[in-house]
């Protein structure tokens, strides 16, 4: 897949958020958004709020997750805040490592939630649009390069099929992005020839293992740490950031050069992944965008975009500084709930919506991002979409054993 295939996004998703809001008649009848659960972790829980909060005429009718306790955790919680608009029975829950497909089979799910650890999202989405549905889906989509093809091709058999595929990289719709994107496209700050973004925080949760708990089970539970479940937070959390440079450049990057490691979280708890990343983005004509990421308890904070051009700089929740100084104080809708708007609204209309491939080529970038770091290998952007084998996957899904990759060590760790 070549860059100049890039797709422009922001004027469909403009599109679709100047959409109007369905009427209260849509709650009944052919219009009736009937929603399945895919994933019932806490993002889970809350894409399926937020998509109930979104728009009229909306039921939660089935879930899936690998172990019912989540599902019923979930449940519970959806309730609470929703009692009249969910309509799952138990027959329309499902377990296992094959239940996503039975929720997909299901005749009257018409949009599936995807929201379960990003190993898991190449084959659901695959399922869900082979069977005809619209989707919703989690940010990354995938944590390798053969994963990411298969998006790719979900993604345009979706297309073909009239599917609409909305993804949670919500910055897409909020206000404030979508205003100065639309400056940043117009010339506020002359032609951009450089940037910076980070997500450099805190310590997240871990779930320690249980006794009788399989290696399977653990990984799984405790998702965040296993590069085959999560792709390394460069890939899970920074994949927001990285996507914003892309949507400003209107491009993608030619080579990446990136370094990191795994000093505060060394535990076994913390599995195979790193605890800190600095990738360098060259994008075409030589520009270059410095990546920081971080997950260090204690340390600074930083979590924003930084677009740098030859009249001023942009920052990305909002703000322009230079010759044409600028800064939104317009309403700021909750962009959680918002992409699910836009999301129901095109499917309303006739006009979905498609960013399967504009996260898909986002998350690939903080893939190769990863690659880079784990190998200490300058990577060429076409080799790794067209050649690339690596292939993250176990070999069996079961609750047994299930030995993953040793830490990472630049300069011995081989690139596939």
């Amino acid at each position: 897949m070549k860059r100049r295939e890039f797709i422009k996004t922001t004027a469909a998703v403009s599109l679709a958020a100047a959409m109007p809001r369905i009427p209260e008649a849509h709650a009944a009848g052919s219009d009736t958004i009937r929603v399945g659960v895919v994933g019932c972790g806490g993002r889970g829980t809350g894409a399926a709020i937020d998509c109930l909060n979104s728009s009229a005429g909306v039921e939660v009718v089935a879930m899936y997750d690998l172990f019912m306790d989540r599902i019923e955790s979930s449940l519970k919680t959806i309730k609470e805040k929703h009692p009249d608009k969910v309509k799952v029975t138990p027959e329309r829950m499902f377990t296992g490592f094959d239940g996503f497909k039975k929720l997909s089979a299901l005749p009257e799910v018409n949009l599936v939630i995807m929201a379960s650890p990003p190993g898991f999202r190449p084959m659901q989405l695959k399922a869900a649009v082979e069977a005809g549905k619209n989707v919703f889906m989690e940010k990354p989509v995938a944590v390798d390069p053969v994963g990411i093809r298969s998006v790719l091709a979900s993604s345009d058999l979706a297309k073909q099929k009239g599917l609409a595929i909305v993804a949670g990289t919500q910055r897409r719709h909020q206000a404030s992005y979508l205003e100065i994107m639309k400056r940043i496209h117009e010339g506020a700050i002359g032609e951009l020839v450089g940037g910076q973004c980070y997500w450099n925080q805190g310590d997240l949760w871990v779930k320690q293992r249980e006794p009788g708990m399989s290696e399977m089970e653990w990984q799984c539970r405790n998702w965040l740490y296993f590069t085959w479940l999560s792709g390394d937070h460069i890939v899970e959390q920074h994949v927001h950031n990285i996507d914003v440079v892309n949507w400003a450049f209107q491009a993608l990057p030619v080579k990446v050069m990136g370094m990191g490691g795994r000093q505060a979280r060394t535990g076994p708890e913390f599995g195979n992944i790193f605890d800190h990343f600095a990738v360098e983005y060259e994008y075409p004509n030589g520009v270059r965008v410095m990546s920081m990421c971080r997950q260090t308890k204690g340390a600074a904070d930083r979590v924003e975009e930084r677009l740098v051009g030859t009249k001023g700089v942009a920052f990305g929740y909002g703000e322009i500084n230079g010759a044409s100084p600028w800064k939104f104080e317009g309403e700021e809708i909750n962009p959680y709930v918002q992409e699910h708007t836009d999301l129901i609204a095109s499917i309303r209309g006739g006009k979905p919506l498609n960013e399967g491939r504009q996260v898909a080529e986002s998350t690939m970038c903080a893939i190769i991002g990863r690659m880079s770091a784990y190998t200490g290998r300058a990577i060429n952007w076409d080799w790794a979409m067209s050649s690339s084998l690596l292939d993250l996957t176990p070999k069996n899904f079961g609750f047994g054993p299930n030995p993953v990759d040793p830490v990472a060590v630049p300069g011995f760790t081989p690139l596939v």
